[in-house]
């Protein structure tokens, strides 16, 4: 039993001598830290380096191989002093300011500040850092003049950081911020600039004074014409606005006006409907008045008189069939007497011409006609006397005149002209 207690006693002091041998081979890196891992070898790039690097967390050291050193990230505040450093122009300045710097925590550049500053202290490395922000400053200084410098410090902060920017990258180091705090010059370059400015100042606040009067006396003028403007524009508004009520008001009437000579006009067209509405009954009334007492009885007569018209032409159309009846048989007549037939016809004619002329000549009183032809006729026929007497007769016997008693007749005078009937009684 004493043999199992010290076997277990022995594992334990193995077991916390393991421990404690990993306690010792265990770091923890902080976040503004970088730890070193010096032993074993690296390639970065195109070169090797003999080391690993440990940015925050944790990481073990290899025992017996590797060695394990530490640099510190924070900023390191570096005032900066530069006495009696001339110038552009030969004017010599001085000038004080300070800078933050910090160790770079990427690579390539933490490599150089490892191989750099691995084993300095903080101090050294501030050190080396601030001789070479002067240097720089100087070098900065001698390209400017002192009114460049005293009027645009940024400029010349940023000038000294890009001229110490290759510088600390070299050096594995990054400016995070430089501002330049005093610039004295003991010839009293800057105040003799500095009234020269404080001159100028006065005379131009003195100007700027005289312009702001000048100005303010044109804006309170352009203010009052402004005013007069809008008092004009105001007065020349309600104008429009008078106006423009005026010529509403009197649109309004206008409307007014039209509307009740139109009512007045649409009364009398509805008054001239009527009365002609009534006039068209008053015509209709008198159109069927005159059917009644005018048109009626006119056509009543007029049939009357078409039917006496009718009854009247009766007798005159059978005395015309007669007539006809009459010339029909003449005409036979005529075709059958031949050549005799023509000279009936021209004593039938010359009745009316023997009228015309005894009518013109002086009463004669005619006892006797007699026909005398000298010229016989061929074959013992009869001459025109005898003809006449033959024609005489026909004519009497076709048509029951005497020729010869017609002649005597025409003779008579008008008192003496009885008709053979007359004479009988």
């Amino acid at each position: 039993m004493t043999w199992l207690w010290f076997v277990v006693g022995i594992l334990l002091t193995f077991a916390g001598l393991f421990l404690l041998s990993l306690k010792a081979l265990l770091y923890i890196c902080q976040p503004n830290q970088v730890l070193i891992f010096s032993g074993t070898s690296r390639r970065v790039g195109d070169r090797r380096v003999g080391y690993r690097i440990l940015k925050g967390g944790m990481g073990w050291r290899r025992p017996f191989i590797e060695r394990v050193d530490s640099l510190d990230l924070t900023n390191m505040i570096i005032e900066l002093g530069a006495h009696g450093a001339y110038s552009k122009g030969g004017v010599p300045l001085n000038v004080q300011g300070v800078a933050n710097v910090k160790i770079a925590s990427h690579e390539p550049v933490l490599n150089n500040a490892i191989e750099r500053f691995l084993g300095k202290t903080r101090v050294e490395i501030m050190a080396i850092a601030k001789a070479t922000l002067e240097g720089s400053l100087r070098g900065v200084l001698a390209t400017m003049t002192p009114e460049e410098i005293n009027s645009d410090r940024n400029l010349l902060d940023e000038r000294i950081v890009q001229e110490v920017e290759a510088d600390m990258t070299s050096l594995g180091l990054i400016v995070d911020t430089l501002k330049i705090q005093n610039i004295t010059d003991d010839v009293k370059y800057l105040d003799s600039i500095g009234r020269i400015r404080n001159a100028e100042l006065l005379s131009a606040a003195r100007v700027a004074e005289a312009t702001a009067r000048a100005d303010a006396i044109v804006r309170a003028a352009e203010n009052r014409e402004q005013e007069m403007q809008a008092k004009i524009q105001a007065e020349t508004t309600v104008s429009k606005a008078d106006a423009e009520k005026r010529l509403r008001d009197a649109q309004t009437r206008m409307s007014a006006l039209i509307a009740e000579e139109q009512a007045a006009v649409a009364a009398l067209v509805a008054q001239a409907k009527a009365e002609l509405d009534v006039q068209r009954a008053r015509i209709e009334q008198v159109r069927r008045k005159l059917e009644a007492d005018v048109v009626a009885p006119a056509q009543a007569e007029c049939e009357t008189l078409e039917q006496q018209a009718a009854a009247a032409v009766a007798p005159i159309v059978e005395e015309g069939k007669a007539k006809a009846e009459a010339l029909k048989k003449l005409a036979a007549s005529w075709s059958a007497a031949g050549d005799q037939a023509r000279q009936i016809f021209l004593l039938q004619k010359l009745e009316p011409i023997i009228r015309q002329l005894t009518e013109t000549i002086a009463e004669t009183k005619i006892e006797r006609v007699t026909v005398i032809d000298n010229r016989a006729t061929a074959g013992g026929s009869l001459g025109n006397p005898a003809r006449l007497l033959a024609l005489s007769e026909q004519i009497k016997e076709v048509f029951g005149v005497d020729v010869v008693e017609k002649l005597q007749a025409i003779g008579r005078r008008p008192e003496d002209r009885r008709s053979p009937a007359e004479e009988e009684a």
